[in-house]
């Protein structure tokens, strides 16, 4: 039973992938409306008459979400049943599908009644977080705490400040960025990394929505660099802490990449999908340090209580 469900575990975290990759797919295409305004048909037909490139690419969307649903809720309920007793299972069971749950809301609802683009960047956002629950649910499964020894983790506020604070900036650049693509501010710059060699100071909305993007995403840049050198420098004993903030230095650095491909390459599919792809797997990452940290910040309040209760105990016997 275990083996199936670590199987299943990745099946269903590479298909939540899939929904992230396709909807920048349908976002990058404009295929949005390639079922006109019927949901979840395609013009009112179970089997469309027309096709188009930009239906393919809907409807494909629709029924990869569709299909991630129904294995994420079998996931939520499989690991509920199997690993429930640890701590963070049922939380995150719960999260993975209601979140998916929503995205598809306000996916049906922009195709039926349309949507602000301010609305529809969130779109997105909330299926990355259902994204990380299940991408967190599969760590547990597969026991990764125990291999990289994570229950004896314990940090210092520094460290907490900059997981928490680091995952919550991100959110916010995840955001910025979707902004970008449902404004189609994409090349509203076409140089890089200022907006145009002629001016530094964007002068129109489109300007100023991919500049500020560009801004937060060089903030996160240089504060996953500060965490990253505080890891190395004092947690290179405790592994998961070393190794996560290696890698999602190493996966921003790729978003930056891409981000300034998209502009040279004048935005090319493959380079904005590989964008799409790499601020997945970083929020993947960051998601799974604040776990950690929020387990060591239970720990540390345990330890306290126990000091607490040793000195008492102490102070009565020397009475």
């Amino acid at each position: 039973m275990q083996r199936s469900l670590k199987w299943f575990a990745s099946v269903t975290t590479l298909a939540m992938l899939f929904v992230l990759i396709g909807g920048a797919l349908v976002t990058k295409t404009g295929s949005g409306m390639g079922c006109g305004r019927s949901w979840p048909l395609c013009h009112g037909q179970l089997i469309p008459s027309h096709i188009t490139p930009e239906l393919i690419i809907e409807l494909s969307h629709r029924l990869v979400s569709g299909l991630a649903g129904i294995m994420v809720l079998v996931l939520s309920v499989w690991a509920w049943r199997a690993i429930g007793h640890i701590r963070e299972t049922k939380f995150l069971a719960i999260v993975s599908f209601v979140f998916l749950v929503l995205q598809g809301l306000i996916g049906a609802a922009a195709v039926v009644w349309g949507q602000s683009d301010f609305i529809l960047a969130l779109h997105f956002g909330i299926s990355l977080i259902s994204f990380a629950a299940v991408f967190l649910l599969m760590l547990l499964i597969f026991e990764i705490d125990k291999k990289f020894d994570a229950e004896s983790i314990v940090l210092d506020r520094k460290m907490k400040f900059h997981i928490y604070g680091v995952i919550i900036y991100s959110y916010i650049v995840v955001y910025t960025g979707a902004l970008v693509r449902h404004m189609h501010a994409s090349l509203a710059c076409p140089s890089w990394p200022i907006c145009t060699k002629a001016r530094i100071i964007p002068v129109q909305l489109h300007e100023w929505v991919q500049m500020g993007h560009r801004l937060a995403a060089a903030l996160i840049i240089i504060w996953i660099a500060i965490a990253t050198v505080r890891a190395v420098k004092y947690y290179k004993h405790q592994r998961a802490i070393y190794y996560g903030w290696l890698i999602a230095f190493v996966l921003v650095l790729a978003q930056m990449a891409t981000g300034a491909l998209i502009v040279f390459t004048e935005l090319n599919l493959f380079i904005a999908l590989a964008h799409a792809f790499f601020i997945s797997c970083l929020f993947g990452v960051l998601s799974y340090l604040t776990m950690i940290a929020f387990r060591s910040r239970n720990r540390g309040q345990k330890v306290e209580e126990t000091n607490r209760q040793v000195n008492t105990v102490a102070s009565i016997l020397l009475k």
